[in-house]
This record gives structure tokens, sequence and C-alpha cells, in this order.
């Protein structure tokens, strides 16, 4: 039994980014909702 693994760098590396920048953009919010300073716009 062979086993198949299609990767494509450029599809997972763009859902890395994606994610990251979800997180940063989560974190930011929660930030400014609960009152707190943010220093810098990263």
């Amino acid at each position: 039994m062979a086993l198949i693994v299609n990767s494509n760098l450029a599809s997972l590396n763009a859902q890395r980014n994606l994610s990251n920048s979800q997180n940063d953009l989560n974190t930011s919010l929660q930030r400014l909702s609960s009152g707190l300073r943010v220093n810098s716009a990263k």
C-alpha cells in the first residue's frame, strides 16, 4: 500500500500566515475591548 502525500507549499505558507494574522487580530481586539493600551501597530 502506497502512501501519497500531496502538499502545496504556497498554500501551506498562506494558511500559516493567515492563522498568525488572525491570532494577532484576536489579541488586539481583546486588548482594545478590555481597555488595555495598544503600544504599537506591529
